[in-house]
């Protein structure tokens, strides 16, 4: 995650929102809003967010699209006004700066500096409120045609500096629209049953083994005739024993390990091939996912978005084929394949 920042350029914060927009319910989607015509008339600009006289704002940009939007398909969402949600001093607006179109909106520059940030990142409700807010906007801007959403907490000091600013990126913003456009984002995880690598039968047989060793020590007798008379000769000898059912184990616990592995790899493999990009991301811990499963595979893909129903049959095939538990969230605005603008 990236420390907010104030940079040289007017921006003022740039967190990235991947962990956090996880947390949003695909399902929560805003299908109902829609892009209709082109706007007519001149540019949006900052005065028409109604700004009080001296009040600091700063400029908040939530996506950058290659057409003009209308501002209509953004009614009813508050963005990150918290002053009256329903009707936001400082609406969701759009901003022109050459031949495209970010989706802004006007906030208090007071509560959104570096220790601001630092308190919603360390707040998880209002951490998501944002995250959720923000994933609605683009969401919405995504709905008529590609949308390339910036970083969580992306600001600059005024809409003059953000049309500066966004206007030196434009060449990586058309290349992003490009890669996106048609496309939406597909996360998938697989899991694999935990104790498949931590208690093997190995492991049980290495304590089975350990109580018929000492069955086998009530017995003077035995041990004796064992070691020819030598009670050494009888520790010596379960000794090695002990150690070569602990190596087994060990060598057991390595080979599942491999083997989930080697899951992922076939499942990542497999999708990949029906993605224009794929990206893996690092796998969550037990302690993360609190459940009794391993995690072989958490990476995310890039699919044009007539392809959903093979996408979904290839996941229910490689269930079938492999036993792995495979989970699927989206369609998603491609937040991991927009660049990092």
């Amino acid at each position: 995650m990236t420390r907010p920042t104030t940079a040289s350029d007017g921006r003022l914060a740039a967190v990235s929102p991947q962990e956090h927009l996880a947390a949003v319910s695909p399902e929560e989607d805003l299908a109902s809003a829609s892009v209709g015509e082109e706007l007519a008339g001149a540019p949006a600009g900052e005065n028409r967010a109604g700004a009080s006289p001296g009040e600091d704002l700063a400029t908040y940009v939530f996506a950058v699209c290659r057409r003009r939007v209308r501002e209509a398909v953004f009614a009813g969402l508050p963005g990150l006004a918290e002053d009256a949600p329903d009707r936001p001093e400082h609406p969701v607006r759009t901003l022109r700066f050459g031949a495209l179109t970010a989706v802004v909106q006007h906030v208090p520059a007071a509560r959104f500096t570096e220790e601001a940030w630092q308190q919603r990142l360390a707040d998880i409700r209002e951490l998501e409120r944002c995250a959720r807010a923000h994933h609605a906007v683009v969401t919405a801007a995504a709905a008529g045609g590609p949308a390339a959403p910036l970083a969580l907490g992306t600001l600059y000091h005024g809409d003059d500096r953000a049309r500066a600013a966004l206007e030196s990126d434009a060449e990586r913003f058309h290349a992003a629209l490009d890669r996106i456009d048609g496309h939406v984002e597909w996360g998938v995880k697989a899991y694999v049953a935990a104790g498949s690598s931590s208690a093997t039968p190995a492991a049980a047989g290495m304590r089975t083994g350990a109580g018929a060793g000492t069955g086998a020590s009530a017995s003077p007798g035995a041990g004796a005739a064992a070691g020819g008379g030598s009670g050494a000769g009888t520790g010596g000898g379960a000794g090695r024993a002990y150690l070569e059912r602990k190596r087994g184990a060990h060598r057991d616990r390595t080979r599942r390990h491999e083997r989930a592995l080697r899951l992922g790899e076939e499942v990542d493999a497999e999708l990949t091939g029906l993605a224009r990009a794929g990206r893996r991301l690092r796998a969550h811990s037990q302690e993360f996912t609190g459940r009794e499963l391993l995690q072989v595979l958490n990476a995310t893909y890039l699919v044009a978005a007539e392809r959903e129903a093979e996408l979904r049959a290839r996941v229910e095939s490689l269930r079938q084929k492999t036993g792995a538990r495979i989970e699927v969230s989206g369609p998603w605005v491609p937040y991991s394949f927009a660049g990092e603008v």
